[in-house]
């Protein structure tokens, strides 16, 4: 008898789905019946929340969808927070769960796992969230799921399936397989005209660029070299232009000098940016001043009336837009766009960058030389919020944190797993702090069973140093902030990883070095107020 779990395995097989992060259950281990049957690889974390930030930091290094399965109740809550993370930043996360059978789920009556509505609590962090009741309907579900991934924009999706329909003999039932998919819209022709005319006639132009943009770097490079313009890219954007590109700022949009770029342009266009404030209004100082024109190009129409009125949308894709307005915009030479660019980053090495910012990125900068193909997965650590002001990725998809959009604390570890397991053969480095690592230090087990070995860079300041310096700034007495850390190399070698300490700033590139020739998962502890002290 081949049941609906069965079938299921063999269904996300034809979508493509080369592994699965999940913790079996007993409400879904008929689930995992199909799975040796297929070429889906499992990978087993320690917390469901794990399971979805593998899936989000997987999806975030390939471009391809992150696939879950978890338990009905508590594995569904546990997963809720890396799916809001996701959903934030717009990755594409499939979430597949129990849930109680026909006549238990949502009844109160207290069965193992009831929630009293566990489709409506996930349809919070979701783009949708849907019952399966019959085969048909598991076809039509995941066929969305993936049309949702491949045209619009990806956030995550829930499917659950009641525990008594996962056993259901599907023996008859002979399923479409995987569907046709829908791809992201070409741009219609009337925005396009308007676009166009504008960035003609600009004197002064912008782009600012972000996550839904990652797959147009070529297009937007040779867009913004024929405009001679500067490119702001937000943290989701970091790398469509490489390091070193005159062009490029690649920096936190809401700092004073972006702000001032945005202010003295005369037209802007944004693509794949939401503009929202996480990425231009950090210190919620209020919306950026916009004196010029406004074009949107973006995925979302919704979106595109939200923050900033724009004076042209174009609903389509980023690649296939930028490609379009390259075929109409003449060359018009110089406008000035290095010069501006040039000031704006030198406006920010010395206006916005305090000692821990400095010695933070000359600590990026080493990772950069030593492995320059590296994958940087960031939590919401100092090191990070330094990458966030001003750190140039290497290329797209090459650096990414939880720091912006929802910004939890425990990310990066799982997360940079998934990245690994996406991207064997680049090295990944897990970027987090001593308080973030505890909320998901179980991973590390994770990481090596599952033959990752990435390298976890541990910037140790003894607790929420963070919010104990807000405390202080505010006059309040610190509290809660001063938490037991462990030895945490001790810690690593116990999970059966390696673990190393950094007693000198120019030892890092050595121990980078000797990190990524080894087949086990590598910690290197770093000291903040040693290495501040020593880079200062």
């Amino acid at each position: 008898m081949k049941t609906l779990g069965v079938y299921l395995a063999e269904l996300l097989e034809d979508y493509g789905v080369d592994t699965i992060f999940g913790i079996p259950g007993v409400h879904t281990v008929e689930f995992y019946r199909g799975l040796p049957n297929t070429r889906i690889r499992h990978v087993t974390p320690r917390h469901e929340q794990g399971a979805g930030f593998m899936a989000d930091g997987y999806a975030r290094a390939t471009g391809k969808p992150g696939v879950c399965l978890v338990i009905t109740g508590p594995g569904m809550t546990n997963i809720l927070t890396a799916m809001a993370q996701a959903y934030a930043d717009s990755i594409p996360m499939l979430v597949i769960s129990a849930v109680n059978g026909l006549g238990k789920m949502g009844s109160g009556n207290g069965h193992l796992h009831e929630l009293k509505d566990q489709r409506r609590l996930a349809e919070g962090a979701a783009a949708f969230s849907h019952t399966v009741f019959t085969p048909a309907d598991l076809d039509q579900a995941v066929a969305r799921a993936f049309a949702l991934f491949s045209s619009a924009r990806p956030r995550p999706v829930h499917i659950e399936i009641p525990t008594d329909i996962i056993t259901m003999d599907c023996s008859a039932h002979r399923g479409p397989g995987a569907a046709t998919l829908p791809l992201r819209g070409a741009p219609r022709h009337e925005p396009l005209g308007e676009a166009s005319a504008l960035l003609a006639s600009a004197r002064a132009p912008l782009l600012l660029v972000g996550g839904g943009a990652v797959d147009a770097s070529d297009e937007i490079r040779e867009l913004a070299e024929r405009l001679d313009a500067p490119v702001i890219m937000t943290v989701n954007g970091r790398g469509i232009l490489p390091p070193g590109h005159p062009l490029s700022v690649s920096a936190n949009a809401s700092l004073p000098a972006p702000r001032a770029l945005m202010a003295e342009s005369d037209v802007i266009l944004a693509i794949g940016t939401e503009i929202g404030p996480t990425d231009y209004d950090w210190n919620e100082e209020g919306p950026a001043t916009l004196n010029g024109s406004l074009i949107r190009v973006d995925i979302d129409p919704e979106q595109a009336m939200r923050g900033h009125r724009a004076a042209c949308i174009i609903i389509a894709d980023a690649a296939e837009t930028a490609r379009e307005l390259l075929s109409l915009v003449p060359s018009k030479g110089s406008r000035d766009g290095a010069a501006r660019s040039s000031r704006a980053r030198a406006a920010i090495a010395r206006d916005s960058l305090n000692l821990t910012y400095r010695a933070s990125l000359a600590m990026l900068e080493t990772v950069r030389q030593t492995l320059p193909d590296a994958v940087i997965v960031g939590d919401s650590a100092q090191p990070v919020y330094a990458a966030s002001v001003a750190y140039e990725a290497e290329r797209p998809r090459a650096f990414f944190c939880s720091a912006t959009g929802f910004g939890t604390l425990g990310y990066a570890l799982p997360a940079a797993i998934g990245a690994k397991i996406g991207q064997p053969d680049r090295p990944v480095i897990c970027l987090i702090g001593d308080g973030g690592l505890q909320f998901s230090v179980g991973e590390l087990a994770s990481a090596v069973e599952a033959k990752t070995p990435i390298i976890i860079l541990l910037w140790n300041n003894f607790g929420y140093g963070e919010i104990k310096s807000f405390m202080v700034s505010r006059q309040i007495q610190p509290i809660g902030v001063d938490i037991g850390t462990p030895d945490f190399t001790l810690l690593a070698k116990a999970y059966g990883a390696a673990s190393e300490r950094l007693e000198a700033p120019d030892d890092l590139a050595r121990l980078l070095s000797e990190a990524a020739s080894r087949n086990v998962p590598t910690l290197i502890e770093i000291n903040e107020a040693s290495y501040v002290e020593a880079k200062g």
